[in-house]
């Protein structure tokens, strides 16, 4: 079992069309670690689900279990085509994979690991377009959004490339380059010879919980050159590992009562701030995890007193960059 390797991405997306030849490299799937003495091997499960109803075996598709690179192992003829599309006439039939992550060689089958990511495929009813027909933002990036989940205080490690498998593969005569734009000091770097962007340390999400960079590339082909730019986006998750602070230091709070107070009347309160977590809903499972006492041996203070306890969230700004955290009320 996978206990801390972890995809980057919940899903992948790419174009696979008809006569690309076996060996064809679609995409490449990368993994982070958990710790350093973990190795990644990935697992491709051998169905593909067409129409979110039927599954057919996967005769073409296959994963370097090392490397993450999927491949076409065979052919895509317009037998095969009308096989996995709904019907012959369909210009386009999506399937989907699952790719499964492990940090030991997979076992014959083994396809019930909890760590996957769901690639999609959508296969295309034509022959794959002439390079000189590809705007620029076809031949830089897929219709996928640039937008990764990093887990804080995890090892760094290399999460995503940007030069497309199949673009290189097929677009020879083009240059294609990339740059990563992004402000001094973020921890991640832009490998321009293997076109890999790495998180360069451990990230935590108390400190900054979104880094926005840009991907720029640039297409020459000849004296023409074009440039497109798309946004970069890394998400840090959350592990429980700040405790929550009192904002005064005090975890405890007096209360005067007066005669003749009336039922609901507010006498004390009480704040904690967990810069930790956010609201999570069901909102019993954020109220569970901090309660309120009153400490007394009375029991007439017991029935005529009670704490309730109100939260929100609220953003704390450290470094000048704005991060979620809850305020909870007694």
């Amino acid at each position: 079992v996978a206990l801390g390797l972890y995809f980057p991405r919940k899903e992948y997306l790419e174009n696979v069309y008809i006569d690309e030849p076996a060996g064809m490299p679609l995409l490449r799937i990368h993994a982070l670690k958990d710790s350093h003495e973990e190795v990644a091997h990935f697992h491709l499960c051998q169905n593909l689900i067409i129409s979110r109803a039927r599954s057919h075996e996967n005769n073409w598709f296959q994963i370097r279990e090392k490397t993450g690179f999927l491949y076409l192992s065979k052919s895509l003829d317009r037998e095969d085509f009308n096989m996995l599309s709904v019907g012959n006439w369909m210009p386009l039939s999506k399937v989907m994979l699952y790719v499964f992550l492990s940090s030991h060689p997979f076992q014959e089958k083994e396809c019930d690991s909890a760590t996957r990511t769901t690639v999609f495929l959508s296969l295309i009813n034509a022959t794959a377009p002439a390079c000189s027909s590809l705007t620029a933002r076809q031949l830089c990036f897929t219709e996928m959004d640039l937008s990764f989940h990093i887990k804080e205080n995890k090892p760094p490690g290399t999460f995503h490339q940007l030069q497309l498998p199949s673009v290189h593969h097929l677009c020879q005569n083009l240059s294609i380059s990339y740059k990563l734009l992004a402000a001094e000091g973020v921890p991640f770097r832009y490998n321009e010879n293997t076109t890999s962007v790495r998180v360069t340390r451990r990230l935590d999400r108390e400190e900054r919980e979104r880094y926005e960079l840009i991907a720029k590339c640039t297409v020459r082909e000849g004296f023409r050159e074009m440039q497109v730019e798309v946004p970069f986006l890394v998400n840090v998750l959350d592990e429980d590992d700040s405790p929550p602070f009192l904002p005064n230091g005090t975890d405890t709070a007096d209360a005067v009562v007066e005669f003749n107070r009336k039922e609901g009347t507010v006498l004390s309160t009480l704040a904690v701030y967990d810069a930790d977590t956010t609201p999570i809903y069901p909102l019993e499972s954020s109220r569970k995890k901090y309660t309120g006492t009153i400490i007394t041996d009375d029991p007439w203070i017991s029935e005529t007193f009670r704490v309730e306890h109100i939260f929100d969230e609220i953003h704390f700004s450290p470094n000048g960059s704005q991060v979620r955290g809850t305020r909870h009320e007694y």
